[in-house]
């Protein structure tokens, strides 16, 4: 296969903005990276979006934002685009992952809006989304997608980081993808990563997340409600298991101050990604962290006391772990269009390895 320029889209269950990152490959191996960026949503827009989880929204309300949520998509393509000194003719396909609003596996439903056909004509270039919907039909998770692109971004790394070895990545939901010592894969979201303390922070500072963990600093943690919120069944079920941003709520802290709530919602994070260390075949030698929660540092010193193998940000390979979700998806855009697999039992639990997304010429 020949390698191809990509462009990857994501908006994650964070829901604060739009990532965009150039990649070239060739659907199975890496060969190069161009820029990427990201594009904030204002809060009015992000309120907006926000009123939609759940998928209850008034159906004009939802195709509205659908429609402004494409648009900027577009904008930040055309902004990539011009960073890289790039036209739409040399890329070829974007992937479009869209904005959760809904994941139901449990009832075969996940629902990412965002019009692929438009954003085709409005960059002028071939898309691929709805990268998900195939694994939830067949029985699968539908989440997370990103494991096999973790693999081949492993595939670089120095020996000296062994196997196996656990890629972290801390968004609004956090997943980790397990690698073994012969490149078998687990893979499964291990509950809530920052959106629980994201809602939190917006709600009682007014802020939409708590930077540098200030918040969390200056609380305690309480261990009974910590213990109460590790109670949930989800901690039982095995992997792969996938999570709507929603299934956690914040409510059992509602009766501690701003700063202990963050401490404890901190440290749910952090002993929940520890609790995924069970399910593991076997002991990691190290684990790397992307996605926002790694910018904090009250998170990042919660995991280094719980985890069981040194911790470090992704950075400090080379990766760069804020793009990290929307290169892996230009390269399951072009997994998508070369007919090969997004998942497999034992990333998503469906039963047989699938392909999907669906393809709008532009």
């Amino acid at each position: 296969m020949t390698a191809k320029w990509a462009i990857g889209l994501m908006s994650g269950t964070s829901g604060d903005g739009v990532d965009v990152a150039l990649i070239r490959a060739d659907a199975e191996h890496i060969e190069a990276f161009g820029p990427a960026l990201s594009e904030p949503y204002d809060p009015a827009f992000r309120a907006r979006l926000k009123a939609l989880y759940g998928g209850k929204g008034p159906l004009p309300e939802t195709l509205a934002v659908e429609r402004e949520l494409t648009e900027r998509h577009a904008d930040a393509v055309h902004h990539l685009l011009a960073k890289a000194g790039m036209q739409a003719a040399e890329i070829a396909v974007v992937g479009f992952h869209g904005q959760t609003i809904l994941h139901a596996p449990h009832e075969r439903r996940t629902w990412q809006i965002g019009d692929g056909a438009l954003l085709a004509k409005l960059i002028g270039i071939d898309v691929v989304n709805d990268f998900r919907s195939a694994d939830v039909a067949a029985g699968g998770q539908g989440a997370p997608l990103v494991p096999i692109f973790h693999q081949a971004m492993a595939a670089a790394l120095p020996a000296s980081l062994g196997r196996p070895l656990a890629v972290l990545n801390i968004g609004g939901v956090a997943n980790v993808t397990w690698i073994g010592a012969d490149e078998s894969l687990l893979a499964f979201d291990t509950g809530p990563g920052n959106a629980l303390l994201d809602d939190w922070a917006l709600r009682h500072k007014g802020e939409p997340v708590d930077l540098g963990g200030a918040l969390a600093k200056k609380g305690r943690i309480d261990d009974d409600v910590l213990a109460e919120l590790l109670s949930h069944p989800f901690f039982d079920l095995p992997a792969p298991k996938s999570l709507d941003r929603n299934a956690f709520h914040s409510t059992v802290v509602d009766h501690l101050n701003a700063a202990d709530g963050a401490a404890t919602l901190t440290a749910f994070t952090a002993a929940s990604i520890s609790r995924a260390t069970y399910l593991f075949p076997a002991p990691t030698h190290n684990w790397l962290i992307c996605g926002g929660g790694r910018h904090n540092p009250v998170l990042m010193s919660a995991l280094e006391e719980r985890l069981d193998a040194p911790v470090q940000s992704v950075d400090a390979l080379g990766w760069d772990g804020d793009a990290l979700e929307a290169q892996a998806f230009a390269y399951l855009a072009l997994r998508s269009l070369a007919g090969l697999p997004l998942s497999y039992p034992t990333t998503t639990a469906v039963p047989v390895a699938m392909t999907g997304g669906r393809l709008h010429r532009a």
